[in-house]
């Protein structure tokens, strides 16, 4: 079974990260130095919510968001450290900048564009910033590197780079909150549109300079609160429809990226199998020792915010669940 133990070794070796290949006091990078390029929703943002006009939901810009780690709220759906954080120490980089926050950025060491709620589908949630914006702000980025470094550096920092995502999720649970009932073939089309929408962006990246390509998988979507919340019957168990669309659209991914890496040379892709890794978790907690029930917990609660359901009315739910001595991140260590 996978762990996020083994994401961080597996993605280090796709990368084969050199951690000392740039010194900030160089105009430009080391001939071996690596960048980390998140894009995302909600598990994956690091902040970029809160500088958004729109944005009043999942900006994560109270109390208790940000108690352990960084001791305030920083704009991340988690009480500390989200999963490109980890890589990013592991890989000895900076922990990765909203791409929205303000002031100067050093874009060669990576950047984070993901935004909580956001969908490949650019209907999904209207307000966040869908993946083909994370992709425009990609481009903008680009053109600011290219000034900075020129050309030549510009691709081989590209070339070297990873690509991470997790994102997907919400265009599922918005499809099963308006339509919990639609058939069978109307999921296999909706799958399809969202897997070609995803792959026009990685073909973009991929022809602006991208190589490496990291994804988490969708979680397992009918064992989210949020979406259990409306369908109290249910009880203990987990929806069986959102848990269908899950997987079929990780199958349709992990075929997707496969026919990439066929197609396009030079492209290489890992796939994190979080709806299993979290799933186990949840349900066999005792298989992976104490600990690791507040690891779940932690994971359930960043699950929460997809789609946004962290409306203003439900952070006192949230902080019923969270209290100020749980400290999770620092727990599951």
């Amino acid at each position: 079974m996978a762990s996020l133990g083994y994401l961080y070794s597996l993605l280090l070796t796709l990368v084969n990260f050199d951690p000392v290949s740039f010194s900030p006091h160089r105009s430009t990078p080391q001939p071996n130095h690596k960048a980390l390029f998140v894009f995302g929703d909600s598990l994956f943002d690091a902040g970029n919510n809160q500088y958004l006009n729109a944005s009043v939901e999942g900006s994560a810009v109270i109390w208790p968001y940000g108690e352990t780690y960084f001791d305030h709220p920083t704009g991340r759906i988690s009480d500390g450290r989200i999963v490109p954080d980890f890589i990013a120490q592991f890989a000895n980089l900076p922990l990765p900048p909203p791409y929205l926050e303000p002031g100067a950025h050093q874009f060669s060491d990576g950047t984070n564009f993901a935004s909580a709620g956001a969908g490949v589908l650019p209907e999904t949630q209207p307000g966040t910033i869908d993946l083909p914006s994370q992709l425009s702000n990609f481009r903008d980025m680009k053109k600011s590197l290219h000034q900075k470094l020129g050309d030549k550096e510009v691709k081989k920092l590209l070339g070297r780079a990873v690509y991470f995502f997790s994102i997907g999720g919400n265009d599922y649970i918005n499809l099963f909150s308006q339509h919990p009932k639609v058939p069978h073939s109307y999921k296999m089309q909706y799958v399809a549109m969202v897997i070609r929408n995803l792959t026009i962006v990685l073909k973009e990246i991929y022809d602006l300079g991208g190589r490496k390509i990291a994804f988490q998988n969708v979680a397992p979507l009918g064992c989210i609160p949020a979406v259990k919340s409306g369908n109290p019957d249910v009880g203990s168990k987990c929806l069986e429809e959102p848990l269908k669309l899950a997987r079929l659209h990780n199958r349709a991914l992990s075929t997707a990226l496969k026919k990439l890496e066929n197609h396009l040379p030079g492209f290489k892709y890992s796939i994190f199998d979080y709806y299993n890794a979290l799933g186990d978790r949840v349900n066999n907690p005792s298989k992976h020792g104490k600990a690791i029930s507040f690891i779940a917990f932690n994971m359930l609660l960043a699950s929460i915010a997809y789609c946004c359901f962290l409306h203003i009315g439900q952070l006192d739910l949230l902080s019923q669940f969270w209290s100020p001595n749980s400290n999770l991140e620092t727990r599951s260590r």
